[in-house]
């Protein structure tokens, strides 16, 4: 049954990460204006070119800020991720029916008589 959830939650989580694809994109945008804006900011050396910058890296944050689809696709993304680990951490450890109880027995025993 926990396979089942992790794939239902796996898939809505993917759909949802691709609805909002063009929203992670304005997102990436205005971050990069907002980092050249900084980037640049401080080698400009006339008033109106910084002021400009300025402008940019304001638009740029405002955008980023405002658009709250892709902060919902980045937790999405997040969620596919944070699904994925679960899925493989699942897969890779032992069952419990399948487990030999007496596998360490030696060495716990070892353990024990100390």
């Amino acid at each position: 049954m926990k396979k089942f959830g992790l794939i239902i939650a796996g898939i809505v989580a993917a759909i949802i990460a691709l609805a909002n694809l063009g929203s992670l994109l304005a997102l990436a945008i205005s971050a990069g204006m907002v980092v050249a804006a900084m980037h640049y900011y401080p080698s400009a050396r006339k008033t109106w070119k910084k002021v400009v910058l300025l402008l940019i890296g304001l638009s740029g944050l405002v955008t980023g800020i405002a658009n709250i689809p892709g902060f919902i696709g980045i937790a999405a993304i997040i969620a596919v991720l944070y699904i994925y680990r679960a899925w493989q951490k699942e897969k890779s450890s032992p069952s419990l029916h399948h487990a030999d109880p007496f596998q360490h027995f030696e060495s716990q025993w070892k353990e024990i008589t100390k």
